[in-house]
């Protein structure tokens, strides 16, 4: 019986070192970007003819998405809440409002986890120009609207739950 349990312990052993041996770091899924401030600044321009952005990365089977937005001019613009996705915000260029927090007034879900609703009740709101960061946890109320005559330019990291789905 002791034997039986020696043979046990030794083909987990094996079999633990063998598994363990065939782990190897991951490769990358995509190329690694590197953007100069004068890189980032030039698609900034490219951008200023309407409200536009550029993704720098994201699509599917990732859980990251990078753009830079410009807007020309937004207002009235929808506020918005994501279940699985958390946003960042670095304001390159200009000044807009952004209300955060609250609830949002007879939400409506137009995509899976995506809400949209024509105005938050009880959020915060404050505003925001070059050099600030912001980040909007997933669930968090948020809509931003430019300011009459100003331009607005951001970069925007959005950081998914789960890898997005192959598109069909």
């Amino acid at each position: 019986m002791k034997t039986k349990f020696t043979y046990i312990a030794l083909f987990i052993t094996l079999f633990t070192s063998a598994a363990m041996a065939q782990r190897a770091p991951a490769e990358p899924t995509k190329p690694y970007i590197v953007k100069t401030k004068q890189e980032v600044s030039a698609l900034e321009k490219t951008l200023h003819v309407d409200n536009k952005y550029e993704d720098l990365t994201g699509g599917p089977g990732t859980q990251l998405r990078v753009a830079v937005q410009h807007d020309k001019w937004r207002e009235n613009t929808e506020a918005e809440v994501h279940d699985a996705s958390d946003d960042v915000y670095y304001v390159l260029e200009g000044t807009a409002r952004l209300t955060l927090g609250g609830k949002l007034d007879a939400p409506r879900e137009i995509s899976p986890g995506e809400w949209r609703s024509k105005t938050i009740a009880g959020g915060k709101t404050f505003e925001i120009k070059q050099g600030d960061l912001i980040v909007v946890p997933r669930g968090t109320p948020h809509q931003r609207n430019s300011i009459k005559g100003k331009t607005f330019s951001m970069v925007l990291v959005k950081i998914f739950a789960e890898p997005l789905p192959a598109t069909k």
